[in-house]
């Protein structure tokens, strides 16, 4: 789905980007290859060549992340998911020049404490344009469903919903929470929206799959899941030049994350503990000391594990896990 200009063999990859990907030395005949069947014919505008090394016991793997400019899509259930899941590789992808369109799902509009419906779902959205400024993002889908409802929600009906937001806006991937990274998920509208989501895009491909749209099918290229606890990762991304970011986005859910705050209070008080430091919190109205703490820390123990200042870990499935097929006999069109 993208452009050329130059060759090297038969990729018509900008001569400067080719350059960086034959200079990161993993297979970049392969690698242009690929990335030439995803341009598909429009202009390279920015790109991202990281070669990463790693070790893992006995063997030493690498790796080349490359990100050009093309048009891509998350969905999520509830606002503060970009940024404390995935906050730093949205940034990143934003600064790599890619189109990060978000669908935002439900409306929040119970997520808060001492407040009311109509003044909840207002300060939900407003703090969520804002995060998605910071992180770069260039549109957001409302869909509008109430919040913690979704599990009564038909899944055919929800995946429609997602079918025309994939047939509008033709990613090249579509990131969504993984229905299998279920440990500890105990909400009901993450578990419905990855179902929709996955389910979403083989039919986004089955033209007798609501024709009344209008809209042409459409495949996705790549399928990136996130989760609480990522099963199978394959890719981790280093947000170390992003996290501030992350950081940044996710204080602006005040009205969600002081919530958040009084239900630790509130199980924490019931086990007889206190947390001074959420309490004083939860008096200030602020949340600028603790989620900056909580998120660092998360990010950097994480990044820790694989020996990067901070990260965020993916399941990410490339030509619908055949990956091999296309290897073996694709030809570039």
């Amino acid at each position: 789905m993208r452009d050329r200009q130059s060759t090297l063999g038969m990729t018509g990859l900008p001569r400067v980007l080719r350059s960086e990907i034959e200079r990161a030395g993993y297979y970049p005949e392969l690698v242009c290859d690929v990335l030439d069947v995803a341009l598909a014919g429009e202009e390279v505008c920015s790109y991202l060549v990281y070669p990463e090394t790693t070790f893992d016991r006995e063997e030493v793997r690498r790796h080349v992340t490359v990100l050009v400019l093309t048009p891509t899509r998350l969905v999520v259930a509830h606002a503060d998911d970009v940024a404390l899941f995935l906050g730093g590789t949205v940034a990143a992808w934003a600064d790599a020049g890619w189109r990060v369109v978000v669908v935002r799902v439900t409306d929040d509009r119970w997520d808060s404490v001492g407040s009311d419906e109509a003044s909840t779902v207002a300060a939900n959205r407003e703090e969520f344009e804002r995060a998605a400024a910071i992180l770069g993002v260039s549109e957001i889908v409302e869909l509008g469903y109430p919040t913690d409802t979704l599990g009564d929600v038909s899944t055919v009906d929800l995946r429609e919903r997602i079918i025309h937001a994939v047939r509008t806006h033709r990613p090249y991937a579509l990131v969504s929470l993984d229905p299998y990274a279920m440990y500890g998920e105990d909400n009901l509208d993450h578990v419905a929206v990855a179902r929709a989501v996955d389910e979403s895009f083989w039919t986004s491909q089955f033209d007798l799959h609501h024709p009344e749209h209008g809209l042409a099918p459409h495949g996705c290229f790549e399928r990136w899941y996130f989760g609480r606890r990522v099963m199978d990762v394959t890719d981790v991304v280093d947000i170390s030049a992003t996290l501030d970011r992350k950081i940044e986005a996710g204080c602006c859910h005040r009205t969600m994350m002081l919530n958040f705050l009084n239900q630790l209070r509130l199980q924490a008080d019931t086990g007889g503990w206190s947390i001074p430091i959420i309490e004083d919190a939860l008096a200030a109205g602020s949340i600028d000391e603790v989620l900056p703490m909580m998120l660092r820390s998360a990010s950097e123990r994480l990044g820790a594990e694989y020996g990067i200042g901070a990260a965020e870990e993916f399941r990410v499935v490339t030509f619908g896990g055949m990956q091999g097929l296309l290897d073996r006999f694709g030809v570039q069109h």
